[in-house]
């Protein structure tokens, strides 16, 4: 099973898109969103993947009424988890955070194969005793190329997926 795991996608509807469409030409059965998603208007690109969504709040946590209940009354493939959501997916227990030291703590339980975070922008991969960390970096596009991780619940593998060109912020 194949899972893709995006974070801090901050209103950029065609990174989403792509990371969308992406995922599924990779064979993602499963998507994960980290956080900071922002606005209900990006939730028809998060329906558009094909099998379940997992979403939850990061720090700009956007409009959380219409996020949440549009999640639950419009999109029926996105469960929305709150803050921190947990799932078991392809033999794997599975956590998520938005904030990366929260993560660490969720990691050092124990309780988990793989957690996955988001909130600094940068793509990361760390061992925490027989779990894996992962932090796909963000969507946006602000500090690196745009992308997201996808993760092969067979053996543990992790591969960052680019879907765009970093942001020119400085010219």
């Amino acid at each position: 099973m194949k899972i893709a795991i995006l974070s801090d996608s901050h209103d950029h509807i065609p990174n989403l898109r792509r990371a969308v469409n992406r995922a599924t030409e990779l064979g993602a059965s499963l998507l994960i969103h980290c956080g900071d998603l922002i606005s209900p208007f990006m939730l028809p690109q998060l329906h558009r993947f094909a099998g379940p969504v997992h979403l939850i709040y990061g720090n700009n946590a956007g409009d959380q009424h219409l996020i949440s209940s549009r999640c639950e009354t419009m999109f029926d493939n996105i469960r929305h988890h709150g803050v921190q959501g947990e799932i078991e997916a392809g033999g794997l227990r599975i956590g998520f955070f938005h904030y990366p030291a929260l993560a660490r703590g969720l990691a050092l339980t124990g309780s988990y194969d793989v957690v996955c975070c988001g909130h600094n922008h940068i793509a990361a991969t760390e061992r925490i005793g027989d779990c894996l960390l992962v932090n796909p970096g963000d969507l946006l596009g602000k500090d690196m190329a745009p992308g997201f991780m996808l993760l092969d619940a067979d053996d543990l593998s992790v591969r960052r997926i680019e879907v765009g060109e970093r942001l020119r912020l400085d010219e």
